[in-house]
């Protein structure tokens, strides 16, 4: 799936979609999260990670 395919199904903008994948956001919006998921039939853990520090 393309980021533009992503972008229209979730509503987001292309800009924040970009910082998302390129982990530059600072935060995310739970409905956000939630909406990209079920747009890529995944569950939350499979997008997130924690990094030590």
């Amino acid at each position: 799936m393309t980021l533009t395919e992503l972008v229209e199904l979730v509503d987001i903008t292309r800009a924040n979609l970009s910082k998302l994948k390129n982990d530059r956001a600072q935060a995310i919006k739970f409905s956000t999260l939630t909406a990209i998921c079920e747009a890529l039939d995944c569950e939350i853990g499979e997008l997130l990670s924690l990094e030590s520090p």
